[in-house]
């Protein structure tokens, strides 16, 4: 049906729904102090636009609205359909505190110290 539809007509329904899927995606890749909305995620890559999107390349942060996701090593890119396609080749979760020790200490240490006067 869309064969049937002037070239201009298409590509502006085109340009709608790349539009659409932006707005309802709260998915962002961060590079540096850069923001890319991310179109589609899956379990190995992720997909931009191709108009917004710079080949990307090593690491990068995923977010979910203001939720640090992971970090992934971006290994690769092709272009389909409009939409730069990422594959990543490892990802690391965010963790919300730093880790544990993994050792056991002598004595405790202070949480705190008072200056001396």
């Amino acid at each position: 049906m869309s064969e049937f539809l002037p070239k201009e007509v298409r590509e502006e329904l085109e340009s709608a729904r790349k539009e659409t899927k932006r707005r309802r995606s709260r998915m962002v890749v961060r590079v540096g102090d850069e923001d890319f909305t991310i179109l589609r995620h899956w379990e190995g890559g992720f997909a931009l636009d191709v108009a917004d999107a710079p080949g990307l390349r090593g690491l990068v942060d995923l977010y979910d609205g203001g939720r640090h996701l992971c970090q992934a090593l971006i290994v690769a890119s092709a272009e389909a359909d409009g939409e730069r396609v990422f594959e990543v080749k490892r990802t690391t979760p965010a963790a919300g505190a730093a880790p544990a020790a993994d050792f056991v200490r002598d004595r405790p240490e202070p949480s705190g110290l008072l200056p001396r006067n």
